[in-house]
């Protein structure tokens, strides 16, 4: 199949690159590389240079395609409480001009990303698809309502639409911000011999799902999608800030206690888990433990300190 990534060199993109060039795919990255970095479009994967809010300027050089995978999007929730213009262009209007791309391509599927932050603090955990909605933050409702906008499009177009709600994503390559991004802030701290911080208590809880996992379900059942819709892609495990921390000193050989805390964030989530008993029903399960994939980031982190 061949495949249009939008972000695709970002944090997850570069991850979901390696996974379908091994799985045959033909895969064209357009990214304007406001985050994502070249050196994340591997060798045999086409790089388009370009914005999702102006599809005009490149969708020629990417020619029809069978598939979207949407990731170009504004990923933190303090930004998005500082600027909530630029995350409402870039989250909602970025997702429409991209649904709109995806029809003009003849792309018979749309695949994006979601967040856990849409539920809010939702007291009734694991966080199901079908439960209650409700952010706390403008970072959590521009990904709401593009939620819904793909939703009507995809009903109207008949076009096969899946929305993966992702818990907190973590994993080698992620940049030091963003939704997931305690753990890359973490391990950089770490690396550079520098004492993290937490924020609030550190007994807030969240799940933790590990991007080889995360690049899986974008690729999930692309040949036989199965019903489109919308599924959590989780561990439906929780792990507080202040465990996660000791987790990685402990990989790091640095002491637990070894951070200093810090005021709470505005607009974040006390507690997150999400369910992936819909997703089971999809045929998608995790597979990489909290503990390995914690080791691997942590390497990937000391290594790139050291030069390797």
């Amino acid at each position: 199949m061949k495949i249009l990534v939008s972000g695709g060199a970002g944090f997850i993109g570069s991850h979901i690159n390696v996974q379908a060039l091994a799985l045959g795919h033909e895969v064209v990255v357009v990214d304007n590389l406001s985050h994502g970095t070249r050196e994340n479009v591997p060798a045999g994967v086409r790089f388009v240079y370009g914005d999702v809010l102006e599809p005009d300027a490149w969708t020629a050089q990417v020619g029809p395609v069978d598939a979207v995978i949407h990731l170009a999007a504004q990923i933190s929730v303090p930004v998005a409480e500082a600027d909530p213009l630029t995350d409402l262009k870039l989250n909602l209007e970025g997702t429409l001009r991209m649904l709109l791309t995806a029809e003009r391509l003849g792309a018979a599927q749309f695949r994006t990303a979601s967040s856990a932050a849409v539920y809010g603090n939702v007291s009734e955990l694991p966080l199901r698809e079908d439960g209650p909605a409700l952010p706390i933050g403008f970072y959590g409702w521009s990904k709401y309502t593009a939620e819904q906008y793909v939703r009507h499009f995809a009903q109207m177009h008949k076009m096969a639409a899946v929305v993966l709600r992702l818990a907190n994503v973590y994993g080698p390559r992620q940049r030091t911000q963003g939704e997931g991004g305690v753990v890359a802030v973490f391990c950089e701290a770490l690396a550079l011999g520098e004492v993290p911080e937490i924020h609030g208590d550190g007994r807030q809880t969240r799940d933790f799902v590990y991007v080889g996992d995360v690049a899986r379900a974008f690729l999930h059942r692309l040949e036989n999608p199965g019903p489109a819709g919308l599924y959590n892609i989780s561990t439906e495990s929780r792990t507080s800030v202040r465990d996660l921390f000791t987790a990685l000193a402990k990989a790091a050989g640095a002491p637990y206690d070894g951070y200093r805390s810090a005021p709470e964030r505005p607009g974040d989530i006390t507690d997150s888990v999400l369910s992936r008993q819909k997703a089971r029903a999809w045929g998608f399960e995790p597979e990489t433990s909290l503990a390995s994939g914690l080791q691997a980031t942590w390497e990937y982190f000391r290594n790139k300190e050291r030069g390797l």
